[in-house]
């Protein structure tokens, strides 16, 4: 997904010389294309987010359109502050991309772990938070964020992930897109998860089940109509995520399900159980640690239809 951003990002700001990126002295070797096109718009800030951010204000509120880019939880949550004050507050142009989501930097400990960025971003006024689930969606959500007007999330994985789209025909920012057809339960997936998501509902057709699939590329605004569709048809929503359960995806779906009257699903919510990882090790094996492998879905479905 980053060499998508990048690779996207360069065209357009090749085409728009307003745009400018600024790194936290991290993603040298994804990043180097593109100052070495273009070094007029690109600045490295150094190991100081909280001044990468004040800046990317400054430069926003002059007219600029400002990238800002880091690993794990540094672009957010070490300078909340920044982001809330400086930029939401005021609107500005800056769009915030982390590298990293979830687990991906699993074998660096929780301080790399980005699991309630999610949450704290979407809890900010007016910020537009957006978690692609593959590199065409990451690249349509990287040229959705730069022709939107305001302060955004982009939480990007890291790579490798796979690919659900040939291409998008409509893509909006707050809107859901369909991947499978199915019945009785539907399956809700945000970011990098989605190849769990995807497993999950392979080996349940395996067992006779079928679930409709459908990944949600913006987390905020959410697809409330679409949520509210699927509350009727389906028996069940399961929304995935690599992220805590409280205030994240899933928790903007049972907002949207809160209200509605009447007969409608029941959630269950995949994600992080409110803990920390106290583990170390890859994403996948923590994906599978904390219940979030396409097994561990699958039987979770399973359960709750059959045991």
């Amino acid at each position: 997904m980053r060499d998508t951003f990048v690779k996207t990002l360069i065209e357009i700001a090749k085409a728009d010389k307003d745009v400018h990126l600024l790194t936290g002295d991290l993603g040298f070797g994804v990043l180097k294309p593109y100052w070495e096109q273009l070094p007029e718009q690109f600045t490295n800030i150094g190991i100081a987010e909280q001044n990468m951010t004040g800046i990317a204000a400054g430069l926003a509120l002059s007219g600029k359109k400002v990238f800002t880019y880091s690993i794990g939880n540094f672009p957010t949550l070490r300078c909340l502050e920044q982001i809330r004050n400086d930029c939401a507050y005021h609107d500005a142009n800056v769009k915030i991309v982390c590298v990293g989501g979830g687990f991906v930097y699993g074998s660096l400990g929780m301080s790399h772990h980005a699991t309630e960025d999610l949450a704290i971003m979407r809890a900010l006024p007016s910020v537009v938070v957006m978690a692609p689930g593959d590199l065409t969606e990451a690249a349509a959500c990287t040229r959705a964020i730069y022709e939107h007007q305001g302060t955004c999330y982009l939480r990007l994985g890291r790579g490798g992930e796979q690919k659900i789209h040939e291409s998008i025909s409509d893509f909006r920012i707050g809107k859901a897109i369909q991947i499978k057809e199915g019945n009785r339960v539907v399956v809700f997936s945000t970011g990098g998860i989605f190849d769990e998501a995807l497993g999950a509902v392979e080996l349940l057709n395996d067992r006779g089940i079928y679930p409709a699939l459908y990944t949600f590329p913006t987390v905020k605004p959410i697809d409330r109509e679409l949520i509210r569709a699927c509350a009727k048809e389906y028996d069940l929503i399961v929304t995935v995520e690599e992220h805590n359960i409280i205030g994240g995806f899933g928790s903007a779906v049972a907002e949207v399900l809160s209200e509605m009257s009447g007969n409608r699903a029941v959630q269950i919510k995949i994600g992080l159980n409110d803990t920390y990882s106290c583990i170390v090790g890859t994403q996948k094996y923590l994906r599978n640690e904390y219940g979030m492998s396409a097994e561990k879905i699958a039987e979770r479905i399973w359960e709750y239809l059959y045991v």
